[in-house]
């Protein structure tokens, strides 16, 4: 049987949004900026519940300095039907985090979470749902369990269909999409989810101007599917408002591209990030006229993927991206001219014991230090926890 890649699982069980184990490509040279120096401070975990999985984490901070972490939580594995939204919170730089907080917990299978604080202080937390655990998971064992060669036991198979007998199939295709979620009290109350347009793992941004940008997948025109949608009303409401065309170089590749993340370089200048999963590449696309027309998409030499952008205080730009080769780590890389070329590569983590590892973002604190976070599963079993790290360019 072909392996699937499991942005190919997601779609096939009814939901195009992005991700898993790209096939290794030959990284070219890429002549960018100097590699950077930096030094580590301390590495440690952020989700202390190790009987769980966590993943797809996304790290943003409030005004007041707390630095907030929402993911998928609640998991028994990496495509199950338990998933749900979790936060968690630090106000000491990230060195202690409290229990996690379940904002949202639906009926089937809540994925990558991305976060956003605005400038008014609003807290939107994003996520996709998917039905895949069904179709690589339960449906198999159910036709195993008929044949009288069932591999799970009888604990597991029931606990899972607990879950998916919840509601019905008709129930389950509605219950897929792209969601958000709002809270204007610090994350103390959130509001009921509503649809958004598109999806990506970290979520949407805040323009120059106030406005929210959502870069990601899930258009209606197929032949476009990459875009964007914005919010006038600090992400109450959101409108599509740009699409990134494919190109000839990706027909037929649909949804190969995927897990987008996009920054504002000045006012209706955009950079954006898109994950390749034909050649385990991160890709990059701008354009200049507000999202009317866009660059070709094309090769930054990035082997590693998806990535998470940032604006440092100086103005330059940070890109962080899982690296899902031996040895299996995140990186980083520096733009000094906005995106037009990057430095060379810098390992930020530890090597991880296996692939299913990454998805780290980035927020920079006061003192000019930065906090990564990302996912990992742990040696000792197949649980995945929410790591992070101190650091500080040099």
């Amino acid at each position: 049987m072909k392996k699937m890649t499991r942005r190919q699982v997601l779609k096939s069980a009814g939901l195009a949004a992005g991700y898993l184990f790209a096939a290794p490509s030959i990284l070219r040279t890429f002549a960018g900026s100097a590699k950077p120096g930096i030094e580590i401070e301390r590495i440690q975990y952020v989700s202390n519940q190790p009987d769980i999985y966590y993943g797809w984490p996304t790290i943003a901070r409030r005004k007041d300095g707390e630095l907030l972490v929402s993911c998928s939580g609640g998991r028994e594995q990496h495509v199950c039907p338990f998933g749900r939204v979790d936060l968690f919170r630090s106000q000491d730089q990230g060195k202690t985090w409290t229990w996690p907080q379940t904002l949202y917990d639906g009926p089937i299978d809540d994925r990558d979470s991305g976060l956003l604080v605005t400038s008014k202080g609003t807290i939107l937390a994003t996520t996709f749902t998917s039905i895949a655990y069904w179709e690589y998971g339960m449906n198999k064992e159910a036709e195993r369990r008929a044949q009288g060669k069932g591999r799970w036991d009888d604990a597991k198979f029931e606990r899972w269909m607990s879950v998916h007998r919840r509601i019905s199939d008709d129930q389950r295709k509605k219950e897929l999409g792209s969601w958000m979620i709002r809270s204007e009290d610090g994350g103390i109350n959130w509001s009921a989810r509503f649809r958004v347009p598109v999806n990506s793992p970290h979520g949407p941004i805040q323009g120059f101007d106030g406005r929210l940008i959502y870069f990601g997948i899930g258009l209606t025109d197929k032949q476009s599917p990459l875009g964007a949608a914005e919010s006038l009303d600090d992400g109450k409401s959101w409108t599509v408002f740009s699409s990134i065309p494919t190109q000839q170089d990706f027909e037929g590749k649909y949804p190969f591209l995927n897990e987008l993340h996009g920054i504002e370089l000045e006012k209706g200048k955009f950079l954006v990030h898109i994950r390749n999963n034909n050649t385990g590449e991160t890709v990059q696309t701008e354009s200049s006229d507000n999202g009317k027309s866009w660059t070709k998409i094309h090769s930054i030499g990035v082997w590693g993927l998806p990535s998470h952008l940032m604006r440092l205080h100086d103005g330059r730009l940070l890109m962080s991206y899982g690296y899902r080769r031996d040895p299996y780590r995140n990186m980083i890389r520096i733009s000094e001219d906005q995106g037009k070329s990057w430095s060379e590569a810098i390992f930020l983590s530890e090597g991880g014991p296996a692939r299913d590892l990454g998805y780290p973002s980035t927020v920079q604190l006061d003192d000019r230090s930065l906090i990564t976070v990302w996912y990992e599963t742990r040696p000792e079993d197949k649980n995945a926890s929410i790591r992070l790290a101190h650091w500080k360019l040099t």
